[in-house]
């Protein structure tokens, strides 16, 4: 099982600044489609765990921009499961353009029942779901699909 999730995206016109580079407040964009394609690639419909009363909020996000992007700069988002608990999951991202990497982010969500915003323990209500996103967790870069990487 591949445990980074890699989505790539065609940086558009719409998302440059004067300067003619990504705006930052694109990345946390690009962050939500690369966090959705993992959790889809391991087999859970983000959409389909809304309508089970599960939602992922986030309660934390960081970005470094080391490397200007511009449009129609090819950019692979990888994506990783870094931490796990019960109560909450965190994904690390690496923006990637020629295999250099622009820029790294994290995010933090926790599990909450949709109806309440409550935490919930998804490994006691959702052992299944729970054991799925396990064998997904990488929590080093080097460990990308058994190859070293090198360009942090």
């Amino acid at each position: 099982m591949t445990k980074i999730d890699r989505l790539t995206i065609t940086a558009r016109y719409a998302e440059t600044d004067m300067m003619g580079i990504i705006h930052h407040s694109v990345y946390p964009v690009w962050y939500e489609a690369a966090r959705t394609h993992l959790l889809h690639s391991a087999g859970m419909s983000y959409g389909q765990l809304e309508k089970e009363g599960i939602m992922l909020p986030l309660t934390k996000l960081e970005c470094q921009y080391l490397h200007p992007l511009h449009y129609e700069d090819e950019v692979v988002i990888e994506t990783r499961i870094a931490k796990l608990t019960a109560a909450r999951m965190e994904f690390s991202y690496r923006a990637v353009l020629n295999g250099q990497t622009m820029a790294e982010g994290m995010t933090l969500h926790g599990f909450v029942d949709s109806s309440t915003f409550r935490p919930v323990n998804i490994k006691k209500i959702r052992p299944e779901l729970y054991a799925m996103l396990e064998e997904k967790i990488c929590t080093d870069w080097c460990e990308t699909d058994g190859k070293a990487n090198t360009d942090i």
